[in-house]
């Protein structure tokens, strides 16, 4: 039978002021009345998780309970970026991401690794690397990490954030490390790698400033479809787009039919789509009115555009619950600190949040899938 809060809140709307009163539902209700979003998400054929820490899963028991309860996709958050796991040229730190696999499959989860190719959390030694060797040396990383991985991680976000039209490159790619030392190439390189080290892994391009129907968005977009478009013109391995998803309460009136445009372009060159690192910032929204509301409505505008599109097969939030103190996040202004930006308040309290997120899993169409993208 489908239990008091779960109807009050389909019943009413996020703009009450009533459904604030949920953010007082613990983690011991959360047992009872709440459907686990991992449960929800597979039954239309999707997947839902976390960005983790692998040391907190290991020290932490109630982070690791709920991780197992609420999650079946997992994403490393730092651990698999370049200054984490390979700190030096002649050694990889793997420790703790096999910790987090053995994790996930003790609970039928599954894991996606976080990033191959990026222009941030570099170590110091790669910046030391000549320019002439610099090919060899992303290859050579990233034949080590996937081929460590082999079969145990269901995709990877292989090239991160190579989009920056305010840098002023051709095809508005990034300035960043990658580009200054191997031009546009890099991106094809990097796609071309881990195929060759995991044939059966989803490759992705993952990249936050895609989501609002802004000019910046759109022009953003418009550089990632063109790149897209021109990697699979030319028979690329990569096969789905990784949309960050870094929000803000109050844009929601921005999210519109430009999102779903991009998406449904992006399926169409037969592309899946996943919600990689999803969070609201806050920070703007006055703690003592309708904070709760209000990031709760964000989350529900976005993932029923997200969703309605039947092209995202997976929904992550960067992170796992509130943090104790607030921080910025991804889309907060320089100098700002977000406070709840997460599905789930601390500790896992249920929150405004969670009932729109369990609700937009719930009502979504059953997720159709691409034939590449069929379980192994």
């Amino acid at each position: 039978m489908t239990s008091h809060p779960r109807r009050h809140f389909l019943k009413g709307t996020l703009q009450g002021l009533a459904l604030a009163s949920l953010g007082r539902i613990t983690l011991a209700n959360a047992a009872d009345d709440f459907t686990p979003l991992r449960q929800l998400a597979a039954d239309k054929d999707m997947s839902f998780g976390f960005a983790v820490d692998p040391a907190r899963i290991g020290a932490d028991e109630a982070y690791r309970n709920f991780v197992a309860r609420q999650a079946n996709l997992l994403v490393p958050e730092n651990a698999l970026k370049w200054a984490q796991v390979h700190p030096a040229p002649d050694r990889f730190n793997f420790g703790p991401v096999d910790e987090l696999v053995a994790f996930a499959r003790s609970h039928g989860q599954r894991v996606r690794g976080h990033t191959l190719c990026w222009h941030r959390a570099l170590p110091d030694w790669l910046k030391n690397v000549p320019r002439d060797d610099a090919e060899a040396t992303l290859i050579a990383h990233i034949r080590s990490v996937m081929g460590h991985y082999r079969g145990q991680m269901v995709s990877w976000d292989v090239v991160n954030e190579a989009i920056e039209p305010g840098d002023g490159q051709p095809g508005d790619l990034r300035n960043g490390f990658w580009y200054r030392m191997l031009g546009a190439r890099y991106v094809e390189i990097a796609y071309r790698a881990a195929h060759d080290a995991d044939p059966q892994a989803i490759l992705c391009y993952n990249d936050y400033g895609l989501e609002t129907d802004s000019p910046s968005s759109e022009r953003k977009r418009g550089a990632v479809l063109a790149m897209l478009r021109d990697l699979r013109h030319r028979g690329v391995p990569i096969h789905a787009v990784g949309l960050q998803s870094h929000l803000r309460a109050g844009d929601a009136n921005r999210l519109g039919a430009g999102l779903s445009r991009f998406i449904q372009a992006i399926r169409d060159l037969d592309m899946a789509v996943y919600v990689t690192e999803l969070d609201v910032d806050d920070s703007q929204i006055d703690a003592h009115a309708d904070g709760d509301a209000a990031v709760a409505a964000t989350y529900k505008r976005y993932l029923d555009l997200v969703l309605d599109t039947k092209a995202a097969s997976a929904v992550l939030t960067w992170g796992v619950w509130d943090p104790e103190n607030p921080r910025r996040i991804g889309a907060t202004p320089e100098g700002a600190l977000a406070r709840a930006p997460l599905a789930f308040g601390r500790q896992g309290a249920l929150k405004p949040a969670s009932w729109a997120v369990a609700h937009c899993l719930e009502r979504a169409p059953h997720y159709p899938g691409l034939p590449r993208l069929t379980a192994r």
